[in-house]
């Protein structure tokens, strides 16, 4: 049987910027089909940084990145920059708006991307009329419209209450789960990277790389049993260690 070709893949990619600054050095990965992975590390580690390159939005100075033929991307910021006079509907169609997708079949996807969030309620409200939480629902449900086979997540509840932060947390996960999804989502934080994933990718600043690529062993959903659970407290504490282990050798280097 062959082997499946990955959904994304990175080989010997590095990234300078006009000033000089090297975000990126050497950065080989590639992600399976239907996997959620997480890039995590400090910042200034170059997370972004890859994500955008493999969405297309910057390219790289050295090596290659390429994505699945055929496959449809959507991406979700780290705010969700909905538009301030249009009601949640509006937001939430306007990529099959600029798509010039036919009403009816735009209207019953944004429908459906609404209902997976939780805000079929809400279709009619405006983003000033709602919580943090619920506008990241929205960005979410408008990239769920373009029925996306591949999702890429820049930090986009990094700026949320630790509660709200954890119930989107269960909700994304579950979400990747029923809808087989491939996932790469960037954060900086441990405990969001452990529930979230199948798969952690650890990185660490400058220049920006990969030191360890991490399974975590959960069930496919996930709930507040998992956060507590012994399997949870010993890929936190994995992890942690790397991130530490790294820092420390940044710093004898620095000096």
């Amino acid at each position: 049987m062959a082997a499946m070709l990955p959904e994304l893949y990175a080989n010997q990619v590095e990234k300078t910027y006009p000033n000089g600054t090297l975000a990126l050095e050497s950065v080989k990965l590639g992600i399976q089909p239907g996997e959620f992975v997480s890039l995590l590390g400090p910042s200034g580690c170059g997370k972004s940084t890859l994500l955008k390159l493999f969405a297309g939005l910057e390219q790289p100075s050295a090596g290659h990145i390429r994505r699945a033929e055929g496959r449809k991307l959507a991406m979700v910021f780290q705010e969700a920059t909905l538009m301030p006079w249009a009601r949640v509907t509006d937001n939430a169609r306007l990529p099959l708006d600029l798509a010039k997708l036919d009403r009816a079949e735009a209207d019953e996807r944004v429908a459906r991307a609404l209902k997976l969030v939780g805000l079929e309620k809400f279709g009619a409200a405006y983003p000033r009329e709602l919580s943090g939480g619920m506008q990241m629902r929205v960005s979410i449900a408008r990239a769920l419209a373009t029925n996306p086979d591949l999702l890429l997540m820049d930090e986009p509840f990094g700026a949320l209450d630790e509660f709200t932060r954890n119930k989107l947390d269960t909700d994304l996960r579950n979400l990747w789960a029923e809808r087989g999804l491939t996932v790469l989502f960037v954060t900086h934080s441990i405990y969001e990277a452990v529930y979230l994933s199948s798969r952690v990718i650890v990185m660490a600043a400058r220049p920006g790389r990969v030191i360890a690529d991490v399974a975590i062993d959960g069930p496919d959903l996930r709930d507040d049993a998992f956060r507590v659970s012994p399997a949870f407290m010993r890929h936190c504490a994995e992890l942690s260690s790397l991130l530490t282990q790294a820092n420390t050798e940044h710093e004898r280097n620095a000096a």
